[in-house]
């Protein structure tokens, strides 16, 4: 692996991780949103990531395994809504309220989705200082040869 490959994989995990933070703040904006019926409330989305695998040869020719080439960085493959049972109230009074007074909450659970955001954030601010530190590093073997 060399190491302009680190630019390509810090930012695929970068794009990945936003994609991420995009969903958990789709759930939070749409946590206390209410519906008259399941088929239409919103429920909560997660993303699916997935390894890029690279196609590599060790020294003597032959292809290596899947289970030994060295990842390429990960991607986002799907989102996924949660199979998580909606949260339905008696409020026979709301507007949005259905003919037996039961109103549909989505099955977003605050608490994990604000550890998801802690997650992804994170996940991204290592990324972005593995990009910092491959560049350093770059820079310091251009200098290399001027003494």
């Amino acid at each position: 692996m060399s190491l302009s490959n680190i630019f390509n994989i810090a930012g695929s995990g970068m794009s990945s991780q936003s994609i991420r933070l995009n969903t958990v703040a789709s759930n939070m904006a749409n946590a206390e949103s209410v519906s008259s019926s399941a088929d239409d409330t919103y429920r909560a989305r997660q993303p699916v990531f997935q390894l890029i695998q690279a196609q590599q040869d060790d020294p003597f020719g032959a292809a290596l395994s899947s289970s030994m080439a060295a990842g390429q960085g990960v991607q986002v493959v799907d989102i996924v809504e949660s199979e998580a049972p909606l949260r339905q109230q008696y409020e026979p009074n709301h507007p949005m309220a259905d003919e037996n007074g039961y109103v549909f909450y989505p099955n977003v659970n605050v608490v994990e989705e604000m550890t998801n955001m802690i997650s992804a954030s994170r996940s991204f601010q290592v990324n972005a200082d593995i990009m910092n530190t491959a560049k350093e590093m770059m820079q310091r073997v251009l200098t290399l040869g001027q003494s």
